[in-house]
């Protein structure tokens, strides 16, 4: 799994970068079959940053979150779990397609 981590309107250092991929790396917990995580950090309003979180997994669209609080750490926190959610409820669906019998098993007619 790829993790980018890009910013916008400023620096962030480096045992910040790393934080911020240690936090969004446990996302393949979730989700085992995730190709990329990108994670945009804008810092054009210091005191409200915005961080947009998308993690792409294979034959699938984008997870994507984004969120802007009043520090840097809630915007990741937030952004995260939303992806989370998202990555939860779009795998229990997956599983209960694959649990529930398909309509010619529910109401098959044997005939002799």
């Amino acid at each position: 799994m790829q993790i980018n981590i890009a910013t916008r309107h400023g620096n962030l250092s480096d045992t910040t970068r790393a934080k911020i991929s240690a936090k969004v790396s446990r996302l393949s917990r979730y989700f085992e079959r995730l190709s990329a995580i990108d994670v945009t950090v804008d810092l054009e309003h210091s005191d409200t940053p915005i961080v947009e979180v998308r993690a792409s997994a294979e034959h699938k669209h984008d997870f994507v979150a984004t969120e802007r609080t009043s520090d840097l750490w809630r915007s990741v926190h937030g952004a995260v779990q939303k992806v989370e959610q998202q990555l939860r409820k779009y795998k229990d669906k997956v599983l209960e397609r694959h649990r529930t019998p398909g309509a010619r098993q529910q109401g098959a007619v044997v005939k002799d």
